[in-house]
């Protein structure tokens, strides 16, 4: 395994941790069970609820105070915030969970956190 912060950046990148050159999905957000390249068996890592969890933190962080400056700012009617808002966060989230899953992938693999293969 390279480095945390390259296995990091390959995982959002959406690469093989590992190696840099394999794709770390086939799908929206199914992991491929093993790099084409160099054999690391990605399938083995399990993210579970984690990158929900940071894709929630990261967009709520940038959608909460964006809203509350526009908020003080304009004082818009509620039916904007629902129409401006709404999409933002389903868009910003829909496009964070991928890179933030593969990250994830990324460090659990450096740290060794793969369940064993033994058909749990």
């Amino acid at each position: 395994m390279p480095p945390l912060g390259t296995a990091l950046a390959r995982g959002l990148a959406m690469h093989c941790p590992s190696c840099g050159q394999g794709k770390l999905f086939h799908g929206y957000l199914t992991v491929t069970p093993v790099c084409r390249h160099c054999d690391a068996p990605l399938g083995l890592v399990r993210a579970e609820d984690a990158p929900p969890y940071f894709t929630i933190v990261v967009v709520g962080h940038v959608i909460v105070p964006s809203m509350l400056f526009v908020e003080r700012a304009y004082e818009p009617a509620l039916w904007i915030h629902a129409a401006l808002w709404l999409p933002l966060t389903l868009g910003l989230s829909l496009l964070l969970l991928r890179p933030i899953k593969g990250a994830t992938v990324g460090l659990m693999m450096k740290l060794g956190m793969m369940k064993s293969g033994s058909g749990e």
